[in-house]
């Protein structure tokens, strides 16, 4: 289709469009649209870059709203060309400044990729120095910006032009002066900086994001699907700005380098709100900074997403449809944990019932749910915070961690009184779960009276889909892990991770649960109140009907989910 310039009417009503898109599919709020015009009206370029310079829609939803309302192709990454096209008429500042790259070039026509075809100046520029007609596609900002770097950056990177515009400290400047530390942190280069390693790790799906410092480097790298690799860096000498810019963002001491810190930037990047939660960590060669990112957006609903098996869900609702009784969730860290119980939370949160949270931090914001964030450094802690809950008369009671035995005893004494208290434990397995509470102390008669079951889980990485291969795997390994028992036949098909550009070569994207759910049933209880180990306990169990963490991987292995070597990562065959 012929880009041509816009007339003024056309180009009004296409923007009118453009919002009225954005609107109803939910990807922007009216105040968000409201920011966007007063920024519009100040700059340059109209909506569309001041939508994506305040980050109120991702680079991909707003290029599919122009494409929509346009009737123009989207640039797909194979799209940009090997070698730069007509670059004698179209300097590479002109192309880099308002984000086009020449696609094709033909005896009348050039094809161009643009952010932004709603700027009238843009294309009649192209038009006047190439002199020819111009058709548009719409190129997203990140994908326009690699390939000018590929094509007239010489190689270098977007860090690496950002590198370079940062001027080095001078003689009389000590990189650890507190004062000259404020100042580059607060200048554009620095800032551009740390925003460009942020959103990557939007970009790339990451939930932490780690910045280290060694001797003669510094690393950063992304956790990506549970899994850390690194990412581009930049040089060591920047790491004082670099980490000053980040305590800044989370209001937190940028002179005190000997103690941990902890804090919390809101931001929002590529049209999601983002909470990082900020650790640094005083280390040999300087602080050492996490940030976990938490996607408001990225509380999950569906329990089939998370992983549950119907089996495994019939017993999970069951004990969550209990007037009263305690429900734990229990994994290590990272596992999930915070994500199911929201999930459990959603199926509960309707008009007739209270519910009541109290968590380290507050991860997903719940309508309709009353959520408390607890403060130590105020005193307000999960036992005292509790005290006071039960007073608000609640229906449902989530707690965050049952990290003590004040906590899981004001938790068993508010199952006891009619409340149905969720809360998670950090144990292996869920009969680890059992033992774990009375080894902190509450009494075996206690919690054979309120728990009503425990499930326990681990994230294990899916296998792409478009890329997975099936194989057959030797005898022997089907033997040795069970995979026969568990298929039932010795004939079996796995399926093992390839790499593709959907999943960046890894062979995974995106992770799920295999679980274990433990229902308490009266011979449980008997052995419970016997001072069984956690031993007797998963082998009751499952001689009443659980599917174990081991055999619930295998089945997600069988059907293609994952691989048997990402359940092998996480989890042993607890059988003879």
């Amino acid at each position: 289709m012929v880009g041509t310039a816009l007339t003024a009417k056309v180009r009004g009503d296409a923007v009118r469009a453009l919002e009225e898109r954005l609107l109803a599919q939910g990807k922007l709020s009216r105040a968000d649209l409201e920011r966007a015009r007063m920024l519009a009206e100040e700059g340059e370029g109209g909506l569309v870059p001041a939508l994506l310079r305040l980050g109120l829609v991702s680079e991909q939803g707003v290029a599919e709203a122009l494409a929509e309302v346009l009737g123009l192709p989207m640039a797909n990454p194979v799209d940009y060309p090997a070698a730069p096209v007509m670059e004698e008429q179209l300097s590479p500042r002109f192309l880099r400044q308002y984000k086009v790259v020449p696609l094709a070039a033909g005896a009348e026509r050039v094809e161009v990729a643009l952010a932004n075809p709603l700027d009238d100046y843009v294309i009649r520029a192209i038009e006047l120095f190439s002199g020819k007609a111009v058709s548009c596609r719409i190129g997203l900002p990140a994908e326009i910006d690699a390939a000018l770097d590929r094509l007239y950056a010489g190689g270098r990177t977007e860090m690496d032009q950002i590198v370079g515009d940062i001027v080095p400290a001078s003689d009389g400047e000590r990189e650890e002066d507190v004062a000259h530390l404020k100042d580059m942190a607060s200048e554009a280069p620095v800032i551009r900086l740390v925003s460009l390693i942020i959103q990557r790790a939007v970009e790339q799906g990451a939930s932490d994001i780690h910045i280290e410092p060694f001797e003669n480097e510094l690393k950063v790298r992304y956790r990506v699907d549970g899994l850390l690799h690194e990412v581009e860096a930049p040089p060591p000498r920047l790491f004082p700005a670099v980490v000053s810019r980040i305590k800044i963002m989370a209001r937190l001491d940028i002179a005190e380098r000997r103690l941990p810190q902890d804090g919390r930037i809101r931001m929002r990047v590529q049209g999601r709100e983002l909470d990082l939660r900020v650790s640094t960590f005083p280390t040999m060669h300087g602080e050492s900074v996490v940030m976990r990112l938490l996607y408001k957006d990225g509380a999950v609903g569906d329990f089939a997403e998370l992983g549950f098996s119907e089996r495994t869900l019939a017993d999970f609702m069951a004990c969550l449809k209990q007037p009263y009784g305690i429900l734990l969730v229990t994994g290590p860290t990272g596992s999930g944990k915070t994500t199911t119980l929201y999930a459990a939370l959603r199926v509960l949160n309707d008009p007739t019932r209270k519910i009541l949270t109290v968590e380290d931090p507050v991860e997903y914001q719940i309508p309709g749910v009353n959520q408390m964030q607890v403060k130590p450094q105020i005193g307000l802690t999960f036992a005292r915070a509790l005290r006071s809950m039960v007073r608000q008369d609640p229906d449902v009671i989530m707690i965050g961690e049952m990290r003590d035995l004040e906590t899981a005893e004001i938790g068993v004494q508010s199952a006891l009184t009619g409340h149905l208290v969720l809360s998670t434990l950090h144990t292996n397995d869920a009969p680890s779960s059992i033992t774990r509470l009375l080894d902190m102390g509450v009494a075996g008669y206690l919690v054979t009276s309120v728990v009503n079951g425990v499930l326990a889980q681990r994230l294990v990485r899916r296998l792409c889909p478009a890329c997975r291969e099936a194989y057959r795997p030797l005898p022997e390994l089907v033997r040795r892990t069970r995979l026969d028992k568990v298929a039932g036949r010795e004939d079996v098909t796995l399926y093992r991770p390839v790499g593709c550009e959907a999943c960046m070569g890894t062979g995974y994207h995106g992770r799920i649960a295999i679980m274990e759910m433990l229902v308490m049933t009266d011979p449980l209880r008997r052995l419970v109140l016997e001072e069984a180990d956690a031993r007797r306990l998963a082998q009751a169990a499952i001689e009443g009907g659980m599917t174990s963490l081991y055999e619930d991987g295998l089945a997600k292995a069988l059907a293609g989910v994952t691989s048997i070597e990402e359940v092998l990562r996480v989890s042993q065959d607890q059988g003879d």
